[in-house]
């Protein structure tokens, strides 16, 4: 069975502005003034977004959506926040409004894509192959702003940040815990794609290093070289909910389709085996960005 969700980000279909989740219980104007609080003291310490990320646990883009108040700031990223900066409880102090804001939490995605959005937030397993662009749930800030700046037909300038800011939402998976189980093939060609531009391209790539190298993930790249290729005709992704059965997602030219027939899944799984086995191990794949990086 095969469930259409509607357009795709790309389409021209008009989409109800999307909640966040401290917008859902109220507590939006806490996360802002907390946002305004951490850049204050983060600055005062001397400590740039990268640096203090760093500190916390945290990629800058992340850092800087905390600060802007369209994301909701983890009670341990919170602690470490205190301490760093010797906020004597300022930050802590919020914490139970922070777990209050998570535990009432919905998907903040436009409703065609919140059914599959649901699905990974609570992934025990996620694979992804991707020919065109990097995966939304990899990309930094300014790479999904371009991205989403270069549609067509283009998106108003509010439209284009509610989506960056719920792209980099989905980010929060990286930090569960348990972590869930993450592999990601991309086409080479994904990697020498200078979308946004230089200075957005060498970030970008910095960004798949530093997920590449966590213990729960395998990132992989498939030569541009390859004679042989298994599934030219399009990206996809396998994910197994907590509790669930593996589920397969794909978009095609705007539209978007949950794949739930055991049989279709079973096909798109042997074919990611087959892709995984003729791309480069993960060794291989994280050399091959780090020459591309020395290279720009």
């Amino acid at each position: 069975m095969c469930v259409a969700y509607g357009l795709s980000e790309g389409g021209v279909t008009e989409e109800r502005r999307p909640e966040t989740p401290a917008e859902e219980n109220g507590s939006a104007a806490v996360f802002v003034v907390l946002g305004k609080q951490l850049k204050l003291l983060r600055e005062r310490a001397g400590l740039n977004q990268r640096e203090f990320g760093s500190l916390v646990g945290y990629g800058p883009d992340l850092v800087s959506a905390v600060e802007r108040g369209v994301r909701t700031p983890r009670p341990e990223f919170l602690q470490k926040a205190d301490e760093i900066l010797q906020a004597e409880g300022l930050f802590t102090a919020v914490i139970p409004q922070v777990e209050e804001a998570m535990s009432r939490a919905r998907t903040r995605h436009p409703e065609w894509y919140r059914g599959y959005a649901a699905l990974e937030a609570q992934a025990v397993s996620l694979h992804d192959y991707s020919t065109m662009g990097v995966l939304g749930l990899l990309q930094t800030e300014d790479y999904s702003r371009a991205v989403f700046t270069q549609r067509h037909p283009p998106l108003d300038e509010e439209t284009i940040e509610k989506r960056v800011a719920d792209r980099l939402s989905r980010q929060q998976i990286f930090e569960q815990w348990p972590p869930p189980e993450f592999s990601f093939v991309m086409e080479q060609a994904v990697l020498e794609r200078p979308i946004g531009g230089p200075k957005v391209h060498k970030e970008q790539l910095r960004q798949l290093l530093r997920i590449g190298r966590l213990r729960n993930v395998q990132l992989q790249v498939m030569p541009t070289g390859r004679h042989e290729h298994p599934a030219l005709d399009n990206s996809f992704s396998l994910l197994t909910p907590k509790g669930k059965e593996q589920v397969g997602y794909m978009e095609s030219h705007g539209y978007p389709r949950l794949i739930t027939s055991r049989e279709e899944v079973r096909i798109l799984t042997a074919r990611y085996g087959i892709i995984r086995a003729q791309a480069l191990n993960p060794h291989e794949s994280l050399d091959l960005i780090d020459r591309m990086l020395e290279e720009r």
